[in-house]
């Protein structure tokens, strides 16, 4: 892994700290990071296979394989 050293600002330095502190779910600051980068990129895919459709038109797809086909496309991305 590569290390970084990153300025957070008080807000937002608190926020970590009180999600690490309170839960048992992150064990680190960095370990919330992560995730929390991991969620922008997930976020990020979506909005972008949103931006395809939306372009490309109409579908004949049912709501669930549609459903189907994207959970598959963001698994591809963890």
């Amino acid at each position: 892994m590569t290390r970084q050293s990153i300025t957070l600002s008080q807000p937002n330095d608190e926020w970590l700290q009180q999600q690490v502190s309170e839960g048992a779910e992150y064990s680190s600051k960095s370990e919330l990071i992560n995730e929390l980068i991991r969620n922008a990129r997930r976020a990020e895919a979506i909005n972008q296979r949103l931006a395809l459709a939306e372009q490309s038109g109409f579908t004949s797809q049912s709501a669930e394989d549609m459903l189907q086909e994207f959970k598959q496309g963001l698994a591809k991305h963890v």
